[in-house]
């Protein structure tokens, strides 16, 4: 009785640790009572949920990372302290064409580099003097950071910046005081550029000139952050969105976003009531694992907590702008092929492309990126799924099944009460040709799918085609070319009763990309 009562608190007298007062834009970890079963453990975490910013940052999907600085000029990928200011000298600078060409090929935000490893600062900072007012760009007028503010409000896309903690160039880091430099940095970013959707921390941590390495105070950077862009979310060295762990634009097959966690005041940071220094003890110990958040990995768990998955990779080899890889530049198939691999496996696809020593996406790039753009808009126009007839023999009464095909994550399809499987049998308008499968859980109510699989109808039997496990935003699945007018979705395993918002059954386009 006693665990009863337990969970019940839990679930419903105290839905902030779920996430559920998004308003306050709450960090959710849930805190597992002692004594609790495996079982018990589970039902809890199919109930961990986003906060609203992590919801919104899942909804953008495709994102792009903008790496442009010092390096570009020097064809280096790691900048040196003696590098000089006058180094940074765009010839043609032109923010406008990064966001139009981002919001022509779909992405919804830009992360923007403010300051790499080398300590260079690519906005007027009064706290640094090795930046933009010592270069020759502008005559020391310019301002990086104002340029993409003003061209991401004119296009309609999100704005991100990146600030690297390490700084090889200032002589007090590896001191108190470079902490409260890198907090009036991070001040200065946040209060003079509009809104910030994104605050990017990696978590190198080298020597800086004088030999020393730089405790990070991250609780203090927090704080500012929550306190300046409350909706901002803290990737990857932060509590809302953390690294997939590779940089090949290869996502886990197995994605969970509710992974284990150890530490019960997190949510004291959102509200910027955190005092006690709790580390980095968010961030899973190995990110590299195939496995963050199975059974296996939370039933044992002190707290649970709503930590979802970014990949980030390069459309070219190396980071910045070379000008010997322009013929090296990641082709549209190829592209295609992370889109599944990164947006299709429960992440966000964070993808950089490095301006030129022009200042401009290099043409090649850019002839890349449409050709991904019109690969997806081909494939994805037109869902089989739309106008066919949907049915099952457990749907909980007032979820209109056709809500699984109206393009809208809000809404939702689900079972009846304690049944975790179901059936969906799919009966299209005709025999059709396809090789993919969409299908997208509500993640509002937190993720709970386990194992699925889907199935044809060939010849009067069922044969399975292909077989998945985690969903979680959205899941997508290819296979080899079928065709029928009839198919079936099976949830095999759930967490809770499956919730899901949208499926789709699409065509890979076959497109002259050359033209």
């Amino acid at each position: 009785m006693k665990k009863f009562i337990l969970i019940l608190i839990l679930l419903f007298i105290c839905p902030i640790l779920y996430g559920q007062n998004v308003d306050k834009n709450i960090v959710n970890p849930v805190r597992i009572p002692d004594g609790l079963s495996e079982d018990e453990i589970i039902k809890i975490a199919s109930k961990v949920k986003p906060t609203k910013r992590q919801l919104k940052w899942q909804e953008n999907e495709l994102t792009f990372f903008i790496h442009f600085g010092v390096n570009t000029f020097t064809d280096r990928e790691w900048g040196r302290k003696q590098d000089d200011s006058k180094e940074f000298n765009p010839t043609n600078l032109n923010v406008e064409q990064w966001v139009k060409t981002i919001k022509e090929v779909g992405g919804k935000m830009m992360i923007v580099l403010a300051k790499h490893h080398d300590g260079f600062c690519y906005y007027p900072s009064k706290y640094n003097d090795y930046s933009v007012k010592k270069s020759p760009w502008k005559n020391g007028k310019g301002d990086l950071i104002k340029e993409a503010a003003k061209a991401c409000k004119k296009y309609g896309i999100k704005l991100g910046i990146y600030l690297s903690p390490w700084d090889i160039y200032s002589s007090i880091y590896g001191t108190d005081e470079y902490n409260e430099l890198f907090r009036n940095q991070l001040r200065e970013l946040l209060t003079n550029y509009g809104e910030i959707s994104e605050v990017w921390f990696d978590g190198a941590c080298g020597e800086g000139p004088n030999g020393k390495k730089q405790v990070y105070d991250w609780n203090s950077y927090y704080r500012i952050i929550r306190e300046l862009q409350p909706d901002a979310v803290i990737a990857v060295s932060g509590p809302d969105v953390r690294w997939v762990g590779t940089e090949s634009g290869i996502g886990r097959e197995t994605e969970w976003s509710v992974l284990p966690y150890d530490v019960f005041n997190q949510e004291k940071i959102a509200d910027n009531s955190q005092k006690e220094d709790i580390g980095q003890a968010f961030i899973p110990k190995d990110l590299m694992e195939n496995d963050l958040g199975s059974r296996e990995k939370i039933k044992n768990a002190k707290s649970l907590i709503w930590y979802p998955s970014e990949v980030d990779v390069s459309i070219r080899p190396g980071w910045f702008y070379h000008q010997k890889e322009d013929s090296l530049v990641k082709t549209p198939e190829q592209l295609f092929d992370i889109y599944f691999t990164s947006i299709g496996r429960n992440s966000v696809l964070l993808l950089n492309v490095p301006p030129d020593k022009r200042g401009l996406f290099h043409e090649n790039d850019i002839k890349s990126l449409k050709g991904f753009k019109k690969l997806l808009d081909e494939t994805f126009k037109n869902n089989l799924a739309y106008n066919s007839s949907l049915k099952s023999n457990n749907g909980k009464k007032g979820f209109n099944i056709k809500s699984l095909v109206d393009n809208d994550n809000k809404t939702y399809w689900t079972t009846k009460e304690n049944e975790y499987t179901t059936e969906i049998e799919i009966t299209l308008k005709k025999i059709s040709h396809f090789d993919i499968f969409m299908i997208q859980e509500n993640i509002r109510n937190g993720q709970r799918i386990e194992e699925f699989s889907l199935e044809i109808l060939q010849n009067n039997q069922w044969k399975e085609i292909a077989r998945g496990t985690t969903v979680g935003y959205k899941r997508l699945l290819r296979f080899p070319e079928v065709s029928t007018d009839k198919i079936k979705l099976k949830i095999l395993k759930s967490r809770e009763c499956p919730e899901i918002s949208n499926i789709g059954i699409y065509k890979t386009a076959k497109l002259n990309l050359n033209e």
